[in-house]
């Protein structure tokens, strides 16, 4: 076996072997303690139920969070299927990299690290400062013509993915992206790991035009019909990601079950980073409650993958920018979470009676 196959075993074996320290009875009943009718509080209470059973109760300080940027072009980028060229990608690691693109505002809004990964971008972006140079490959293979990747190519993005984020010192771990035409390559994964139709997955990404959102429909179709040939491509995320994923697609992989390893809250991003949170579920079963979705995109594919690994949003701005966006406006959402456990009274501490108007614990 080798070394990248290794580290991404290691990594699914300790999530699996994992006792989350909250147990969810407990939980519970701490969350209907406290001083506010039952349910009051809606979804921040299944939340706040979500941090206390991965985190524990009270959970550790929240203040420390880092969102991933993994960044890699796609061959499939020459067939016409964004509104940008692929050149953007490199010079949005510039951007990145000046701290002038919106994840680094967003960012700083919250208190959350940006940290950015070149996993597999076309250009040599090695002279610019805050990227990681983790580069696999400069980009991967047209995947409408030919597999994106070879396996050891898929294994070796996985491992750093795992690495990276296995070795992030925060709770919250955000997982995002960049890469020009990598919607494509979402889509697709989408579609052959849940068997759902290209034109239910497929959406204008960039802002593309209804000509070339035909056009992409269409390559991803022919790419999906290509990879279904194979044996059973639902259930092998291994071989889907090989065919029709990409570099940035499978670290974001790796970093999910990466930072699950390490016991982290994982905030998935928008449809490029739920594609890979699919993929994630399907090596690691174990993965999904350590899964926060941040937002829901209007990406058609986000809702498809969403209703699979049955998560609900946080928010829904009607974005679709990527970048890991979607995690740094879902982050202070996850600390309040975390704050009613550890800060919140009770009716018993605070000396308040309960419905049935005594106080809870006190002498009768």
């Amino acid at each position: 076996m080798s070394t990248s196959a290794t580290l991404l075993e290691e990594a699914i074996g300790r999530v699996v072997a994992a006792a989350p320290p909250g147990d969810p009875v407990a939980v519970q009943t701490h969350l209907d303690a406290l001083t506010k009718p039952p349910g009051s509080l809606g979804r921040l209470e299944a939340l706040a139920l979500q941090v206390g059973c991965v985190l524990g109760d009270p959970p550790p300080s929240l203040d420390r969070a880092v969102v991933f940027v993994f960044a890699a072009d796609h061959g499939v980028s020459a067939r016409g299927v964004s509104a940008y060229p692929a050149e953007v990608t490199a010079q949005m690691c510039a951007n990145f990299s000046g701290g002038g693109a919106a994840i680094n505002v967003l960012a700083r809004t919250c208190g959350a690290q940006v940290r950015v990964v070149d996993v597999g971008v076309a250009a040599d972006v090695a002279g610019l400062d805050g990227i990681e140079h983790r580069k696999v490959r400069a980009g991967t293979d047209d995947l409408s013509a030919r597999p994106a990747m070879t396996a050891e190519e898929v294994m070796a993005a996985l491992a750093v993915g795992v690495e990276v984020a296995g070795g992030a010192d925060a709770w919250l771990v955000g997982v995002g992206e960049m890469g020009i035409a990598n919607t494509t390559a979402a889509a697709a994964v989408t579609a052959c790991l849940t068997g759902a139709a290209a034109h239910e997955v497929v959406g204008r990404g960039t802002g593309i035009d209804d000509r070339g959102l035909a056009r992409k429909r269409e390559v991803v179709k022919h790419a999906v019909a290509r990879v279904v040939r194979l044996e059973d491509p639902r259930d092998d995320a291994l071989e889907v990601l090989r065919q029709v994923g990409g570099l940035e697609i499978a670290a974001m992989t790796g970093a999910m079950v990466g930072a699950a390893a390490r016991g982290a809250l994982v905030l998935v991003d928008g449809f490029i980073s739920s594609a890979a949170a699919l993929a994630a579920c399907r090596l690691c079963t174990a993965l999904p409650p350590y899964l926060v979705a941040s937002h829901r995109s209007t990406e058609p594919g986000h809702a498809v993958v969403l209703d699979t690994l049955g998560l609900v949003p946080l928010l829904d701005f009607e974005m679709r920018l990527g970048e890991g966006t979607g995690c740094a406006l879902a982050i202070p959402v996850v600390r309040a979470g975390g704050a009613l456990l550890s800060d919140m009274a009770t009716f018993q501490s605070a000396g308040i009676s309960g419905p049935g108007g005594d106080v809870p614990g006190a002498a009768s």
